[in-house]
């Protein structure tokens, strides 16, 4: 296969879904370097094959930013700054998250239903999870209602919790 830029022979070959159609680019490990394929930061394949394979990708992404863009807010851990962000559309870190809550809010809101993620539990784990929860905290009780030598609490409780795990061996 030949280079989508230059017609020399490929050796970085990209493939992307976009648009609901796969898109593919065939690079040279000259211009592959030029438009900054090997350094994951400087290199957005979704705006290659969205804006077209006759770019100008002569500048260097530094020569692109316009000079107020650069440096700003970056992650003390991992040095990440939301222009990277912008660009590769990823965080460099979990730290990141934190740095960046007010710009992912702004992001991820108009892209989500809401902010917090709740994932999906089947049923029986989480009636599994509830009993366990209700065992643990009978059993606290109990210990409490020996501890303070109230024995009729302490049956009531011991009971209860033998029907909780009589349902629990019945299932």
């Amino acid at each position: 296969m030949k280079c989508d830029y230059c017609d020399k022979k490929a050796t970085v070959f990209l493939t992307q879904l976009a648009e609901g159609q796969m898109k593919k680019v065939c690079l040279c490990n000259r211009c592959a370097e030029e438009r900054g394929v090997t350094d994951p930061t400087g290199f957005s394949l979704a705006d290659m094959l969205l804006g077209g394979v006759q770019q100008d990708f002569s500048k260097t992404s530094e020569e692109k930013q316009p000079s107020g863009k650069r440096g700003g807010k970056k992650c003390p851990q991992c040095g990440f700054s939301l222009d990277d962000f912008q660009k590769v559309r990823r965080l460099g870190c979990g730290n990141c998250y934190a740095v960046f809550a007010e710009e992912l809010g702004q992001v991820l809101g108009g892209m989500h239903k809401g902010m917090k993620h709740q994932g999906k539990v089947p049923v029986s784990l989480m009636e599994s999870h509830y009993r366990n929860e209700k065992l643990g905290e009978l059993r606290t009780k109990l210990g409490e209602a020996i501890a303070a030598e109230s024995y009729e609490d302490a049956a009531r409780l011991r009971d209860e919790i033998q029907v909780i795990e009589k349902r629990e061996v019945s299932k």
